[in-house]
């Protein structure tokens, strides 16, 4: 065969291949589309789905079925089972939660965030879920033993309230994750004028030296959560926001 032809032919293969992945991929959306549809999963968290994006965001971080994960504070299970659909059943998702935490009423709901969560992985059977009632500085998992770890509208309540913990938080996500590893941040946008902590926001600048003390690289953000209608003197709890607050997306790598 001339060495032209060859070319060509391996050309014509890399091409199909791109195409095939690119095939399988859609797929897989489609079908974690039609996981997230069935009737077992709660309204309320259906209800969530056209403002949090959850496929979206899951294939901006790359998880992917096979992958380990961690949910940190996993609350009532939202992205928890999604995260679980995701995987398959050859991954695995950590969720983690304090006990202190297990005991909030779940966000409308009138149970508990350990009830419910109990409740969604039995109705769904989510076998391929563990969880982790210890505090995230204190997770007792293997190191370098995680994929993607998911800090969803979480860590601004770490950082506002504590930044020295926030960061023992940081470095702890970075010990379990593999080298290579992502992890993906979610948070609520704030102001650098306004109060915060009182509001449960962040500046985004601040998420991301945070995590780059902890040696993480941002690999990319997304405009995907973002809201240029918010109103940053509110508090992300104000029925006048509808829950419809301006977020960030953050991918950060451990380097390799």
């Amino acid at each position: 065969m001339s060495t032209a032809r060859l070319a060509k032919l391996t050309c014509f293969s890399v091409v199909m291949l791109s195409l095939l992945n690119g095939h399988a991929f859609a797929q897989d959306k489609a079908a974690l589309a039609e996981a997230l549809r069935a009737p077992e999963r709660d309204l309320s968290d259906r209800l969530r789905d056209p403002v949090r994006k959850p496929i979206e965001v899951l294939e901006f971080l790359g998880v992917d079925t096979g992958m380990t994960v961690l949910d940190v504070y996993a609350a009532g299970g939202y992205y928890t089972l999604i995260l679980s659909k995701a995987v398959g059943l050859t991954g695995r998702v950590y969720a983690q939660n304090t006990p202190r935490g297990l005991r909030f009423e779940e966000d409308r709901s009138d149970r508990t965030q350990g009830e419910v969560l109990e409740e969604k992985i039995a109705a769904n059977n989510l076998l391929n879920v563990v969880r982790v009632d210890r505090p995230v500085t204190d997770m007792a998992l293997p190191p370098g033993s995680l994929d993607v770890v998911l800090v969803s509208q979480i860590f601004h309540d770490y950082y506002n309230g504590n930044p020295r913990r926030a960061q023992a938080v940081l470095n702890e996500i970075m010990t379990a994750l593999k080298p290579g590893g992502v992890l993906g941040m979610i948070d609520h946008v704030g102001e650098a004028e306004q109060n915060n902590r009182r509001l449960h926001r962040m500046q985004k600048a601040d998420a991301i030296a945070a995590a780059e003390r902890a040696g993480f690289v941002l690999d990319a953000e997304s405009d995907l959560l973002a809201n240029p209608n918010d109103n940053y003197r509110r508090s992300i709890f104000d029925p006048m926001l509808n829950r419809g607050t301006d977020q960030f997306l953050l991918r950060l790598k451990k380097p390799l």
